[in-house]
């Protein structure tokens, strides 16, 4: 009996895999100028909740200003484009929120040179405090990247203060109101370029990549604070190859840190990933992650919980780069194969964000002539669990997910439907009969993983996982 039901549970998973599909690319943007999202790996996409960000810079107005938009219905509909800045030239935004708190950093020439500057929403985007400056010294300062945890905000950044690029980190406790010092992160001849912070409790992580090792031999090195960016370790070598390692990522969830960059070591560019499990303190061996003869670079990675996903360019199956994605749901132990996300003339420079069961990918794309912002959804993060395609004008909401003692079911076609709940077996554990709504009584389920299928007479109109915690 248990090998029947581990048959029918086969048969119901490999029916949802025939489903397995990102939702159609959305054109966020629509105007004759370039909007660019940011060269330097920096997260030009945020979410919480149901409430999404896309960020990116474009000339419009005449000169490149710092856009944004947002959806309130996880990337299903969005909202207008929205100047955030009034300057000379801004460029390279980099996006974070946390609840209804919004953070936004980039360089702008405003005062001569480039500075790092801030921005704050607390009402999740329907209005902005002004503008803060964060750096004011007589050179440059490039490639923010900014993380946050609580009323902790944390923001890196390259700068030419010393006559070479160094790492600079600046933090704030209070959740953007007042700053600190800047704090030099990087001591040496050599340059040091685009890092990135990530940050989990008051552990602070940033890696970069540096030639220090001699002229043209990049590598990626990393560093940690353990009491919010008060006090900060030594640097630590994080590859090691004569070849190219740039342009690395981090993310970080409790104490397992993940890392990507792309690095020429087999003789074209290539995604490598490594890992910590303690916190930064001591890492996994490399891993490489793409094994196409093509050059696959600029990654950036998000993760939630054990599941992590990716986001790179790649033109392995085209004369262009297109934007590709993969994930592990195991922590970076295991991958699966790579996913192609776009198919266009070119897209290039993706970001990747993950709220709840949603992944949410945008990118620069030239299919329209010149660089428009393209969005993109996975709505259950999971190649087993998407939703089918939808009926013209239809909208199915099941919710809460991760769920506890109810679902509620929405259907915006308002006909007589119906939804059924499977364990993972194919048991059918829930059906119920409804028009426009209606909310499910799970108490009796235990804690684990299930499958849903709402469909009308002779349309499914949506099926998915969700899992009870």
């Amino acid at each position: 009996m248990k090998k029947h039901l581990f048959i029918i549970s086969i048969l119901v998973h490999s029916a949802f895999i025939s489903q397995a599909q990102w939702q159609p690319d959305v054109r966020l943007t629509n105007n004759t100028s370039p909007s660019n999202t940011s060269l330097n790996n920096a997260w030009c996409v945020a979410a919480s909740g149901d409430t999404v960000f896309a960020v990116w810079d474009d000339e419009r107005a005449g000169n490149y200003e710092i856009y944004y938009k947002r959806s309130t219905d996880a990337g299903l509909t969005w909202g207008e484009d929205t100047r955030l800045t009034v300057s000379q030239y801004s460029y390279d935004p980099c996006i974070t929120i946390k609840g209804s708190v919004v953070h936004v950093v980039w360089q702008e020439l405003r005062d001569g040179y480039y500075e790092i500057y801030y921005k704050r929403s607390t009402d999740a985007g329907v209005s902005w405090e002004a503008d803060t400056r964060l750096t004011t010294n007589t050179s440059d300062s490039w490639n923010p990247s900014i993380a946050v945890n609580g009323s902790a905000v944390h923001v890196v950044w390259e700068d030419e203060r010393q006559g070479n690029s160094e790492v600079y980190y600046k933090g704030s406790t209070d959740g953007g109101l007042t700053w600190g010092a800047d704090t030099r992160l990087t001591n040496d001849p050599a340059n040091s370029w685009n890092p990135s912070v990530a940050v989990s409790g008051s552990v602070v992580h940033v890696a970069w990549y540096d030639d220090r090792n001699g002229s043209g031999n990049w590598e990626i090195y990393y560093k940690r604070s353990a009491d919010g960016g008060l006090n900060w370790g030594e640097d630590t070598r994080m590859t090691n190859d004569t070849h190219v390692s740039r342009y690395p990522c981090l993310a970080v969830s409790g104490s397992v840190v993940h890392l990507v960059w792309h690095d020429d070591r087999d003789g074209n560019y290539d995604i490598y990933y490594k890992r910590s499990t303690d916190g930064g303190l001591t890492w996994s061996a490399d891993t490489r992650l793409t094994t196409d003869p093509a050059n696959a670079m600029f990654p950036c990675l998000a993760v939630s919980a054990s599941t992590v996903h990716i986001v790179w360019i790649d033109p392995r199956n085209t004369p262009n780069v297109q934007i590709f994605y993969k994930r592990s749901t195991d922590g970076g132990l295991s991958w699966e194969t790579d996913l192609q996300l776009s198919s266009s003339s070119l897209s290039t420079y993706p970001s990747v964000a993950v709220s709840g069961s949603v992944v949410h990918a945008v990118w620069q794309d030239m299919r329209d002539g010149n660089y428009e912002i393209y969005y993109k959804r996975n709505p259950t993060g999971d190649p087993t669990g998407i939703i089918a395609p939808a009926v013209s004008g239809n909208t199915i909401q099941v919710f809460p997910n991760p769920f506890t003692n109810e679902i509620t079911v929405n259907n915006s076609i308002n006909e007589p439907s119906e939804i059924t709940v499977y364990d993972i077996t194919s048991r059918k554990v829930i059906m119920q009969k409804f028009t426009s709504k209606a909310t499910l009584n799970t108490t009796q389920l235990g804690k684990g993983i299930y499958l849903f299928e709402v469909k009308t007479k002779n349309t499914v109109l949506r099926n998915g996982r969700i899992i009870k915690d």
